[in-house]
């Protein structure tokens, strides 16, 4: 993916690229190093090198990021800064003598593998310009070149300009920054004011700004962008069932042999730390132990039934009585440690007692980081007709990783190892999942979607995508994440293995593979906004239109060479919604949408002029007096993708 996101990066206005150099990635083991494939980070600043921008790297060793060692964490709502925020953000910063901004995130990305951090979700920061899926987000791609390019026309200003702020009201200012005797000369009028309008006079002139914008003058005469006005393209995300990587799937199963004293006896007194067990090699480790309970410990018929109370310093477990499933619990990102507590039926004689606990990611950030701690830390037994059992010191067993992890079952060889069957409802908790299929039509990018799954992780082609974890809802009663990127990288010609470790109870069987577009694209522009900043150039040293006729128009470019199949929705007068669920409002003119299937159908790229006559037929206004939107929304594609 690195050459489109690098492209795509320097087409959005970017000229240096940031990134980690992961250690723990380079030098897994002290003095073995890995620059190879995707760790090839002289390619990596080549590519950077060839589309014409600069590479500040940092080394480390240690990253205080989502990688191990935090943006959304598992439990968590969905979020969203506006571009408009971000924007704002950026011009400010450089109206004030700013040097360098940093995006973070301006391409999210994805956790593969085991490398994000504690509770943070495999999807790293979808909400960048550049999606995770590497396609652009918009508006804020869109917007975001525009502040750059608005920049760009001030360069020589910033550079070589006396600047000079002048404070217009508590909310508003002026910065200039001027050359003296010379035409160079560069404005930013800031309305910070978060809820009121306000309409400021400079040099003679009067400026109107939106609430917390900023407008910007590259000849301190002409507004060629404010920061709250979006005149750029949107566009919807969507995701489409693919029908070759989904026809007749075929589902086995295994399920993992559940430890117990038998074949891990004790090692220790006491449950080892999980941090220092693990060595960050595996998620998982079990700890056995076993208890002896005779009839008079047991309550009798009548009476509540046996406690099994678990306290665990995180990150999670399953837990198992007898070999029997009796459940599992979790921690968050804000408090790792929890109590689990579940009724058990014990029996008369010896009872195996297993923990499975796990870790979902390494510490990101924050003091004294080589002392936290991981794994039960006290186990006892409630409600025993003896009274409560302590079980902490009761000399535990231990045994990092799984034998799936142990066999590599997620790869060819390795799923030849153990013994599969096909798979009928839901399977047993800690169980293992393959399947084939196709590699998906087209050249989208390609999720899958973990409908009915629990918590667990995900290969292809013995590639980890990363954990998944549908079962810890957000406060909307909604996984934080549903739906996985495998990178097209990632597959073959043909054919691919899918292997998913579940550690719930579950069924894949409505796992669905999906291809994903950005294909419905919108504008939506107003009578008053400016024309697009890309309608200027500085031609020695003075702002000079590249256009025939300076006006707002709609810009709608579909991506990766698609065209646009279909006008969706076309009005010019009030309408209503936003880029996917557009509808009429009370005011509309009639031929909008037979002018653009004119300008647009068939093509890569159009543009739509806000021109009243050729909106308006012979000149009839609905809803004269109002200023009018024009909003359009399109479908791009090829023949493949529509079929």
């Amino acid at each position: 993916m690195w050459p489109g996101l690098l492209h795509k990066a320097k087409k959005g206005g970017l000229n240096v690229i940031q990134t980690y150099v992961f250690w723990n990635a380079h030098e897994p083991v002290k003095g073995k190093f890995n620059f190879e494939g995707q760790y090839d980070l002289v390619k990596f600043i080549k590519l950077v090198q060839e589309n014409g921008m600069y590479v500040t790297l940092r080394v480390g060793p240690f990253i205080q990021a989502e990688w191990n060692h935090g943006y959304r964490v598992f439990g968590d709502p969905p979020s969203q800064r506006s571009v408009e925020d971000i924007a704002f953000s950026i011009a400010r910063f450089f109206s004030k003598n700013g040097a360098l901004a940093n995006y973070y995130m301006y391409h999210g990305g994805t956790n593969f593998g085991r490398t994000s951090s504690a509770f943070s979700t495999t999807r790293y920061y979808d909400e960048a310009p550049l999606d995770e899926f590497g396609l652009q987000r918009e508006p804020k791609w869109s917007h975001l070149r525009d502040v750059h390019k608005a920049l760009s026309l001030c360069k020589k200003a910033l550079l070589t300009g006396q600047s000079s702020t002048t404070k217009v009201s508590q909310f508003s200012e002026i910065i200039v920054y001027e050359k003296p005797e010379s035409d160079l000369c560069a404005a930013f009028i800031t309305n910070n004011n978060t809820n009121t309008s306000t309409t400021l006079k400079f040099r003679g002139l009067d400026y109107y700004l939106p609430p917390r914008s900023i407008s910007i003058l590259p000849d301190c005469k002409t507004v060629v962008f404010n920061t709250q006005n979006i005149v750029s393209q949107h566009n919807k995300r969507n995701y489409k069932k693919s029908k070759a990587a989904n026809d007749n799937l075929k589902w086995e199963m295994f399920s993992e042999t559940i430890a117990t004293t038998k074949q891990l006896p004790a090692k220790d007194k006491t449950p080892a730390e999980l941090y220092s067990l693990l060595k960050d090699t595996t998620d998982y480790a079990w700890y056995t132990t076993s208890v002896e309970l005779g009839p008079e410990d047991l309550p009798k018929k009548n009476e509540p039934s046996s406690v099994l109370r678990i306290m665990s310093l995180g990150h999670s477990m399953l837990v198992f009585v007898n070999e029997e499933y009796i459940g599992s619990g979790h921690g968050s990102h804000e408090e790792k440690t929890f109590e689990f507590q579940k009724t058990v039926n014990f029996k008369v004689g010896v009872n195996q007692i297993s923990i499975l606990a796990a870790t979902v990611g390494l510490p990101d950030s924050g003091a004294y980081m080589e002392h936290r701690y991981a794994g039960p830390k006290s186990i006892t037994i409630l409600g025993q007709n003896s009274g409560v059992i302590d079980l902490t010191r009761n000399a535990w067993g231990y045994e990092v990783g799984l034998q799936g992890e142990k066999n590599k079952v997620f790869t060819e060889k390795g799923s030849k190892k153990v013994e599969w069957k096909d798979v009928k409802g839901k399977g047993h908790a800690l169980s293992w999942y393959k399947t084939t299929f196709q590699t998906p039509e087209g050249r989208d990018p390609v999720a899958i979607k973990m409908h009915g799954m629990g918590k667990g992780m995900i290969w292809v082609n013995g590639l980890s995508i990363g954990r998944h974890w549908m079962s810890y809802l957000s406060p909307l009663g909604e996984p934080t994440q549903s739906d996985y990127h495998i990178p097209r990288a990632f597959l073959k010609e043909k054919e691919n293995l899918l292997v998913i470790l579940e550690e719930e109870e579950a069924s894949p069987e409505n796992i669905v593979i999906m291809r994903v577009n950005r294909d419905t694209i919108c504008s939506i522009i107003r009578d008053n906004d400016p024309p697009n900043v890309r309608s200027w150039a500085s031609k020695g040293m003075k702002l000079t239109p590249v256009v025939d006729k300076l006006m707002p128009e709609a810009t709608l470019k579909c991506p990766n060479h698609k065209t646009i199949v279909a006008v969706e929705f076309a009005s010019y007068g009030d309408p209503l919604g936003v880029c996917g669920a557009f509808t009429l409002g009370k005011c509309n003119a009639p031929i909008t949408k037979q002018v653009v299937e004119q300008l647009c159908l068939g093509k890569e790229a159009c543009t739509v002029p806000l021109e009243k006559s050729m909106l308006l037929k012979n000149g009839e206004d609905g809803c004269p007096g109002v200023v009018k939107e024009l909003a359009i929304q399109v479908l791009c594609g090829t023949g493949a993708s529509n079929q």
